[in-house]
């Protein structure tokens, strides 16, 4: 049976309900999908609680990857047949058992990646990329500090970056959230419940780092901020400690900083961005460069649970729902 989990309102994990709806058919250019897997991001609870603006007023299905088997085409839709395996990122609509989406924003999953790890990678995956090539392009021998780096993120961009063969320093909270970053291709790994990162960070580089990757925010942007070089470049892509609203221009100039606030979805919008970009990290993820590790699953009509989970940073790797 057909169903979803929405968001009532803005709020608590209380406002996930399940809802038994009709099996939606697909309109012009659309493809009808049956989900096998739904990523869950940090994003998803940031839009539940309200932190980012809701597109409806109320009644909205969150969830911004999955994969899943093409059920049935619309008119108009090229490329694709019933019975392919597919995942995509996209803003909402993924916690259900099955949707209907723009063919154009299907990616096809490559044999040799599972729908979990398809589901549980793509979103991070992509944001790995746009990071690490787009906001700011690595080279080897760059110097990197990456906070949350036993997070889904922080897990792919550490093996991505040490096979682009830059240096990496990266921050994790306890041992065992360490240990797992340092096996996933940092170079250092920090404590930051133990021991104070920018003097870390200063320690293994004293002129300090090339470019930072914060997706923690509030708790961590003035130290981010310590640890770069003159000319360095600070890269904000989250907020999972709160918005760092203190944050000014002017926190810059202590060394010709610069600063930038990117978003996946005006990556993807970018014309033949999202075809080159997945196949990349697909490639990376079939031969082994990258490997994908789904830590926690879910069923779908648990997601409370899933996000509490996530917001309590009980979870490390990737975590999926399954429908």
């Amino acid at each position: 049976m057909t169903y979803q989990i929405v968001a009532e309102k803005a709020g608590g994990v209380e406002v996930l309900q399940k809802r038994h709806v009709d099996e939606p058919v697909p309109g012009e250019g659309e493809v009808l999908l049956r989900h096998t897997a739904i990523g869950v991001n940090f994003i998803d609870t940031y839009i539940r609680s309200g932190l980012y603006p809701w597109p409806v007023e109320h009644d909205l299905v969150l969830g911004s990857e999955a994969a899943g088997v093409v059920e049935a085409l619309g008119p108009g839709v090229t490329g694709l047949t019933v019975g392919d395996r597919v995942a995509y990122t996209a803003a909402n609509g993924a916690y259900a058992s099955h949707r209907t989406i723009d063919a154009r924003q299907l990616v096809k999953v490559p044999d040799g990646v599972s729908d979990e790890v398809a589901a549980g990678a793509l979103l991070k995956g992509l944001t790995a990329r746009y990071l690490l090539h787009d906001s700011f392009a690595v080279q080897s021998g760059d110097k990197v500090l990456f906070h949350a780096a036993a997070g889904g993120v922080g897990l792919i961009a550490g093996q991505w970056l040490a096979a682009i063969g830059a240096h990496t320093v990266g921050t994790a909270g306890g041992a065992e959230k360490c240990a797992l970053a340092k096996a996933h291709g940092y170079d250092e790994v920090i404590d930051y419940r133990a021991e104070d990162f920018v003097d870390r960070v200063r320690a293994v580089h004293t002129e300090g780092v090339d470019v930072v990757y914060d997706s923690v925010g509030k708790d961590t942007y003035p130290g981010s901020l310590r640890c770069l070089r003159n000319h360095g470049t600070f890269v904000s892509f989250g907020q999972s400690s709160g918005v760092p609203t203190e944050f000014k221009l002017a926190d810059l100039a202590v060394g010709s900083f610069h600063a930038t606030r990117p978003t996946l979805f005006h990556f993807t919008a970018l014309p033949g961005w999202l075809d080159k970009a997945s196949t990349e990290l697909f490639a990376l993820i079939a031969d082994g460069t990258i490997r994908v590790r789904v830590n926690q699953r879910f069923a779908l009509e648990d997601a409370a649970e899933a996000h509490l989970a996530l917001e309590g940073r009980r979870t490390t790797g990737c975590t999926v729902l399954l429908p």
